[in-house]
């Protein structure tokens, strides 16, 4: 199953934590169109302020502040399954985030999740955040290499799509005059 684009991070997570939790093999794609509620200042703000939690004596000792948007989805399904036990660790190796569509995922079909839409969750004029546009914020260096790809996937996608109409357009041409 896959998930993308224009949702809540939370209410995705937790729809996500729970599959993974009964046995479903779980695959994210396009993390970085994901959505927070509130406005874009102040999630950024929250970012900075989990930036300064570090460990005084040994920073890095941890705790690890992930910039890339698929890892900050991951961490947040990490806090919804008990990640230190066989079976949380067994259900979080079954999970998969990706920014962008990477290759194998491009062409299968992919799952939208209406009780995290934002559309249908948050209420209209409400603000709202990307986790993309926090995560270049600070520090996730690779949101222009993401769009670029993203952009050639998008136009190869549409390419294959009119083929297809063609085809189909044919196949129902002929099956008319058979």
């Amino acid at each position: 199953k896959q998930w993308y684009q224009r949702r809540v991070r939370g209410r995705l997570a937790s729809v996500i934590a729970k599959q993974l939790l009964n046995g479903q093999r779980v695959v994210v794609v396009r993390c970085e169109l994901l959505n927070v509620s509130g406005s874009f200042y102040r999630n950024k703000l929250k970012y900075f302020a989990f930036l300064r939690k570090r460990m005084n004596s040994n920073p890095s000792h941890g705790p690890f502040h992930f910039r890339a948007p698929s890892k900050i989805l991951w961490r947040t399904i990490r806090g919804m399954i008990p990640h230190k036990t066989q079976r949380g660790m067994e259900a979080l190796n079954r999970l998969k985030v990706f920014e962008g569509i990477p290759a194998p995922y491009d062409k299968t079909k992919r799952m939208v999740i209406p009780s995290a839409l934002r559309v249908l969750r948050l209420k209209p004029g409400r603000r709202y955040a990307s986790v993309g546009r926090i995560s270049r914020e600070v520090g996730w260096k690779y949101g222009d290499i993401v769009d670029k790809l993203e952009t050639k996937r998008k136009e190869k996608s549409a390419a294959y799509f009119e083929a297809k109409k063609k085809l189909n357009a044919l196949k129902a041409k002929a099956e008319a005059g058979a």
